[in-house]
C-alpha cells in the first residue's frame, strides 16, 4: 500500500486501493459532461506493429468518459495512413488522425515556417505540439490526457486516475502528473530519471546554490514521465522543446504560469514498463544519449531564464560533483533492488554514469555556444496571434485526410 507523505511543493495524490475503478469511472462520466475530456495519442507508424499499442486500444475501448481521442501519426505514408485509419476504428468513441507526413498538415508546417514558427525538427513534442493546435482548434475540450503508445503494462485505470485531479470541479489542480515504480522482469528500470535527472538536480543544487525551481522538480516522484492531463485552457500558452526535453519542458511551463497549489502528481500503476531505449554510447544522436543531451540543455535553458550564470567552469564543477553524487545513488539503488528481489547491473549502472556525466559537458557546450537558439517551439497563443486561421486550416486538413478514401 502507498504512504500518505507529501513533500509541501506540490501534492501527492497517492493509491490507497480503497477505491474500485468502476466507481471513480461513473464520477468520470459525469466530470465529463462539463469538462469533456480529449486524450492524446503521440504515435509512431512503427507502434502500430507492437501489441503494446493493440493492447491499449482494446483498453481504451472499454472507457466510457472519453469525448475523443486525438492521434497524432508520425513517419507514415498514405497506404500506412489508411491501414491507421483502419487499426483505429475499433474504437468507439470519436477519433481523429493527425497524418503528420501528410500533404495537407505540411503544407500547414511551411506556412508556419515562412512566418519562422514552425518546430525545427521532427519528433514526439512536434507531434503533441500539432495535436494541441487540433484540440484548440477543435474548442470542444475541458480536459485533456496525454500518454505513450508503447507501454507494455497498459491499463485503464491509469487514465481514470491521470485525468480524475483536473476533471473533479472540486479539485484546485489545473495539470496532473502521472508518477509510477519503473519495475519489469524482475529488474529496476527507470535509468534516466534515477541515473541523470535525480543525482543531477542534487548537484546543481550544490553548485547554483537553492533555487525554487530545483525543489519543484525534485518534488516530483517520476518527473521524465510521458503520462500528464491538464485543464484544456492551459494549453494555448505553453512553449515545450520538440525533442527529447518534453516531459521537462511542460513541467517548467506549468512553474513558469501556475501556482505550485494548482499543480498535483497522481499514482497512476503499482507497475510500468514500456519500450527501453539503448544506451547508444557510440552514437549521441540516438537512444539514451541523446535523450539525456536533450534533458541536461532544457535544465541550463530553464534556470538560466530564471537568472542562474552558467560558464565552463560551473559544468565542469557540475560534472564532478554529478558523477561523485550518481555514483553514490548506484550503491543506493542496488541495495533498494536487492531488498526487494530485484536486480540492477551494477557495471551497466555505472557506464550509465559516465556517459551522462560526459554528455552534461556536451549539453553545456552546446548551451554556451548557441546563445541565440529557440529550442521551444511557439505557443499557440503566439501561432494563432500571427496566423488567425492557423487552427480552423488544422481542423480542415484532419477533415480531408479522414474522407481519404
Amino acid at each position: 500500500m502507498a504512504d500518505f507523505h507529501q513533500n509541501g511543493v506540490v501534492a501527492t495524490l497517492h493509491n490507497l486501493r480503497e477505491r474500485s475503478l468502476e466507481r471513480m469511472e461513473r464520477e468520470l462520466a459525469s466530470f465529463s459532461q462539463s469538462r469533456p475530456i480529449t486524450l492524446i495519442l503521440p504515435s509512431l507508424y512503427s507502434e502500430l506493429e507492437q501489441p503494446a499499442l493493440e493492447h491499449i486500444v482494446s483498453e481504451l475501448s472499454e472507457v466510457p468518459y472519453i469525448s475523443e481521442i486525438v492521434i497524432g501519426l508520425d513517419q507514415a505514408d498514405r497506404d500506412q495512413f489508411l491501414h491507421a485509419k483502419e487499426y483505429f476504428s475499433r474504437l468507439p468513441q470519436k477519433h481523429v488522425i493527425l497524418w503528420n507526413d501528410g500533404p495537407r498538415l505540411r503544407e500547414i508546417d511551411r506556412q508556419l515556417e515562412d512566418e519562422s514558427l514552425a518546430p525545427d525538427q521532427p519528433g514526439k513534442g512536434r507531434n503533441v505540439w500539432f495535436c494541441m493546435g487540433y484540440v484548440l482548434g477543435a474548442r470542444t475540450a475541458g480536459v485533456v490526457a496525454l500518454h505513450d503508445c508503447d507501454i507494455v503494462t497498459y491499463k485503464r485505470e491509469m487514465l481514470a486516475r491521470l485525468v480524475y485531479p483536473v476533471a473533479n470541479a472540486r479539485f484546485p489542480y489545473v495539470f496532473s502528473k502521472g508518477y509510477y515504480p519503473r519495475v519489469a522482469d524482475n529488474s529496476l528500470n527507470g535509468r534516466v530519471t534515477r541515473l541523470l535527472v535525480t543525482p543531477l538536480l542534487l548537484s546543481l543544487e550544490k553548485v547554483v546554490g537553492h533555487h525554487p525551481y530545483i525543489d519543484y522538480l525534485k518534488a516530483f516522484r517520476y518527473p521524465l514521465a510521458g503520462e500528464f492531463a491538464m485543464r484544456a485552457h492551459v494549453l494555448s500558452d505553453l512553449r515545450i522543446p520538440s525533442d527529447w526535453g518534453l516531459e521537462i519542458g511542460v513541467l517548467s511551463e506549468v512553474y513558469r504560469h501556475y501556482s505550485s497549489n494548482a499543480i498535483c502528481q497522481v499514482d497512476i500503476a503499482d507497475t510500468y514498463d514500456h519500450k527501453h531505449q539503448p544506451l547508444s554510447p557510440e552514437d549521441a544522436a540516438k537512444g539514451l544519449s541523446r535523450m539525456s543531451v536533450d534533458i541536461t540543455k532544457a535544465l541550463f535553458r530553464k534556470l538560466a531564464t530564471d537568472g542562474v550564470v552558467f560558464s565552463q567552469d560551473t559544468f565542469r564543477t557540475l560534472k564532478a560533483t554529478y558523477f561523485r553524487t550518481a555514483l553514490d545513488l548506484v550503491e543506493t539503488y542496488y541495495n533498494d533492488a536487492l531488498m526487494n528481489g530485484l536486480s540492477t547491473d551494477r557495471h551497466r549502472e555505472e557506464q550509465a554514469v559516465e556517459l551522462f556525466a560526459a554528455n552534461l559537458i556536451d549539453a553545456g557546450n552546446v548551451y554556451l555556444e548557441s546563445p541565440n537558439a529557440t529550442p521551444f517551439m511557439p505557443s499557440w497563443s503566439r501561432v494563432n496571434s500571427a496566423l488567425p486561421d492557423v487552427l480552423d486550416a488544422i481542423q480542415q486538413a484532419v477533415r480531408a485526410d479522414a474522407e481519404e478514401a
